[in-house]
């Protein structure tokens, strides 16, 4: 009845393990206890779990985040600290096949939980604001995209405590991950933990596409978009174009394993390497995919705080375009040491340092909007600059593995770990935690603490250079990627370093939470009462903190990039109508954590071959989807008398007078229109 399920699925033999369950079931406890204290649950209920709201959807993806944050760096600690102990020919404390979870768990975590799920947030906040929309093209798409990413990370936290993990590595090559070499259940959580969390992503895309090219407010055009808009726009093609591949390697895979066929053995007409290109189709793209909306983030930074406008806009437009195309023509890179023949090595080598040109551009065009402006040196501007210089180191290393025969000596070694993380953290990581700071009162309508966050910025840069420079040494000392224990003294003092660099990391990491709890704390000293706390240029800046639940009262007239620059020079922010029109909204729905729980029960039934269970919960999705498609009540209007008491409460806390930008008075098209605004603030809102 149970399938393979059963009392040996858990590991009482490993305290490690089962000490971190009892805290996390003491967490959960004294959370629960204390929101039915509080009689929050109802609001818990219907006002965030069955939100469509993309606002509140976008604060779930980085709470998400967060949470699997904590799960993937104790994996981290964990590797180096085993790695630290376990020198001079020691053992360690972690046995090996725990040590070959630990690392999995960590990469995927990192990967498909932690970046993604972040980057995917602070999309769903920013996006539909800066473009003028009033929610995304399918609020009920983007609650079940939310469930269902949610659904593969509750799967990958079960498998800690109820069976096992892969031990294949986060990529789970074949024929390591076939069910000769792997018969456990590890590999089958890996499956469909990445199989339903990919089909939320995307739909996210898919979303977000058609966000952007439909519900662009009046006068926007393509090339009016902020730059943050577009980059999440080219991470979204390539989402569209490549988790499609993802969803097909693992369903092959999936048969391989479930029903005996042969695409990726060593036997009956099987190629491993098969799995291997297709994974990478998807998997360097990912990497882009991770990148392109911090690179965006990095943008509006340094645009807002010098006072400036951005440079070289269109020539960013373009080379976040280049990126994602060449993207996608670089992928064998990832595997030279294969065998390729040598005119298919120097065709990806060749590519692989071409596509570090469009990401020059964008360095460049940074630079150049610093140029001569007065840059404020906040939490977020910091994310910046630790990015640039952070960014360029794994740049150049990045060069280097592009040449074959270099990366033929330095592909299985720590060197190669070294530059992925150079790459990963030093832009996509420290974009997010700068979008982070960036939006959070835009967000939350309360700051951070600035102290708090700088001190956070300086322990992850200092600590990341402790704990990945020496391993681009230990690289060139020869030590290869995924050992648990070392027998070589000349390596451990880097060991040593770096364990300490991660333990510096953590501490950056502790003060990312101090930060988030002193801003609660004092949220009501901290209230961020007119929207535009950093002088911003685009259009989330002109809503409240946090933003209408409707986001736009009247949606705005677009004429320029910066689009709310160009209102506040021209006096036109800010401005009532004479009367207020009807808005047509979603209303919440519980249809999609109810199909994603019922999609998330069925991974698990697959993975532990419970089939009434499979069955019964594939049925309960087909029956959820249905009642939905048929559901007639999902829609409402906002009337003008709630919208004008909304509305009242937030202008009467901004300034009236409009607030000129440095670098904006000479070109902007409102310095060209002769007519300006003829009513001011007082006098509307008299």
């Amino acid at each position: 009845m149970l399938g393979k399920l059963s009392w040996e699925a858990i590991p009482y033999h490993e305290p490690i393990i089962m000490g971190t369950l009892a805290v996390v079931g003491i967490a959960g406890v004294l959370i629960a206890l204390a929101i039915t204290r509080a009689k929050q649950w109802n609001i818990l209920w219907f006002d965030w779990i069955t939100s469509v709201d993309h606002k509140r959807l976008g604060v779930m993806y980085i709470l998400l985040a967060l949470i699997m944050l904590i799960r993937g760096f104790s994996d981290a600690i964990m590797m180096r600290t085993q790695l630290a102990m376990a020198t001079n020919g020691s053992a360690g404390y972690l046995p090996p096949e725990h040590y070959d979870q630990i690392f999995t768990a960590h990469g995927v975590i990192m990967i498909m939980f932690m970046a993604m799920p972040f980057m995917i947030g602070l999309m769903n906040i920013v996006l539909p604001l800066q473009i003028g929309a009033r929610d995304v093209a399918f609020p009920f798409m983007n609650n079940l995209s939310f469930w269902l990413s949610a659904g593969g990370a509750i799967l990958i936290n079960i498998s800690l405590g109820l069976g096992e993990f892969a031990k294949t590595g986060w990529l789970a090559y074949p024929p390591l991950s076939e069910l000769s070499f792997s018969p456990g259940v590890g590999v089958d959580y890996y499956i469909w933990a990445l199989q339903i969390s990919g089909v939320g992503t995307l739909l996210t895309g898919v979303n977000f596409l058609v966000t952007v090219f439909k519900m662009r407010a009046p006068g926007m055009k393509l090339m009016d978009m902020p730059i943050f808009t577009w980059t999440c726009t080219w991470a979204n093609v390539l989402i569209v174009a490549s988790f499609p591949i993802l969803t097909a390697v693992l369903g092959l895979l999936t048969l391989d394993r479930y029903l005996d066929f042969h695409f990726f053995t060593n036997d009956l007409g099987g190629n491993a390497m098969m799995y291997i290109n297709l994974f990478w189709a998807w998997g360097h793209p990912e990497v882009y995919i991770l990148v392109l909306p911090a690179f965006g983030i990095f943008s509006e930074v340094i645009s807002t705080f010098t006072g400036k406008r951005l440079f070289g806009y269109k020539s960013m437009v373009w080379a976040s375009g280049a990126i994602s195309i060449l993207g996608f023509i670089v992928w064998l890179h990832h595997f030279f040491t294969m065998g390729s023949s040598a005119n298919v090595n120097a065709f990806f080598g060749i590519m692989t340092m071409i596509i570090a040109v469009p990401t020059g551009v964008k360095l460049f065009n940074w630079l150049f909007t610093m140029y001569r402006g007065r840059l404020r040196m906040t939490a977020p501007v910091l994310w910046t600059l630790g990015f640039m210089v952070t960014f360029t180191i794994g740049g150049m290393t990045g060069v280097l593995l592009a040449v074959p025969g270099a990366d033929y000596v330095l592909h299985n070694s720590l060197f190669l770990i070294a530059h992925f993380h150079n790459t990963i953290i030093g832009g996509a990581v420290f974009g997010y935690l700068a979008g982070f700071a960036f939006w959070f009162s835009k967000a939350m309508g309360f700051h951070l603490n600035e102290r708090i966050g700088k001190a956070s910025f300086w322990c992850w840069q200092v600590g990341f250079y402790m704990a990945f420079m020496p391993l681009y040494v230990l690289g060139f000392l020869g030590m290869t990627r995924r050992l648990n224990h070392s027998d070589n003294p000349d390596w451990n003092i880097w060991l040593y370093i770096a364990c300490a660099g991660a333990f510096v990391i953590l501490v950056g990491i502790v003060l990312q939470f101090v930060q988030l709890y002193l801003a609660f704390r004092d949220r009501e000293q901290n209230r961020d009462l007119t929207g535009d706390p950093w002088n911003g240029h685009t259009l989330e800046w002109s809503t409240a903190s946090p933003p209408q639940f409707y986001n736009f009262a009247v949606l705005p007239q677009v004429h320029d990039i910066d689009a709310f620059t160009d209102m506040k020079e021209n006096g036109t922010a800010y401005q009532r109508p004479v009367k207020y029109a009807p808005i047509h909204m979603p209303r919440n729905t519980a249809a999609g954590i109810l199909i994603a729980g019922a999609a998330t029960a069925f991974g698990f039934a697959a993975v532990w071959h419970i089939t009434w269970l499979a069955a019964a919960s594939l049925v309960a999705v087909v029956a959820f989807l249905l009642q939905r498609a048929y559901a007639k009540d999902v829609d409402y209007y906002v009337q003008p008398d709630e919208i004008a008491r909304i509305e009242y409460a937030h202008l009467r806390h901004v300034n009236p007078a409009p607030t000129p930008v440095p670098g904006h008075g000479q070109a902007t098209p409102a310095k060209r229109r002769k007519k300006a605004t003829e009513e001011t603030f007082e006098e509307v809102s008299a």
